[in-house]
């Protein structure tokens, strides 16, 4: 897919994680709204397509956008160092998910651990933003959207 330059890459992180934030939110409402029938059906699928949206997002970003910014910009190596290290706790958090999932069919224990990813997740975002935001609207590269933020994108 060709790239149209017109697009600011650090707006475009922005959306991508706009559509995380929504994936969130619509594991919570699954959550809250499936029938207690089919319980264990529904934090399986909720948890799971959040689960895989986020991981998807951070593995693209590991293989893809931070070699690339660590090649044009070798000085982000302690922003891309610190931003790796929140990839792998939200990767832990999103395994205790998945495990308390598969454990329970309490809606709530989902949404303790959700919350508990929810804060990780903002605070990495907000300073990735912060961090890159502008390096990215400045890099006159012709990125693959889905190879640098994942599939969400």
């Amino acid at each position: 897919m060709p790239n149209d330059r017109v697009t600011a890459w650090g707006g475009e992180l922005q959306r991508v994680h706009g559509k995380l934030r929504n994936a969130l939110a619509l594991a919570r409402a699954g959550l809250d709204g499936g029938d207690p029938a089919d319980a264990a059906t529904d934090l399986l699928l909720f948890c799971h397509g959040f689960c895989a949206a986020l991981s998807g997002h951070h593995r693209a970003e590991d293989g893809s956008l931070f070699p690339e910014l660590l090649r044009a910009r070798p000085d982000l190596a302690p922003v891309v160092a610190k931003l790796t290290q929140d990839h792998n706790m939200i990767e832990h958090l999103i395994g205790g998910l998945q495990k308390a999932v598969a454990d329970s069919t309490d809606p709530e224990v989902a949404h303790r651990h959700l919350d508990g990813i929810e804060a990780v997740m903002e605070t990495h975002f907000r300073y990735e933003e912060k961090q890159l935001g502008a390096v990215l609207d400045g890099m006159d590269t012709d990125f693959d959207r889905t190879e640098i933020f994942g599939p969400i994108s």
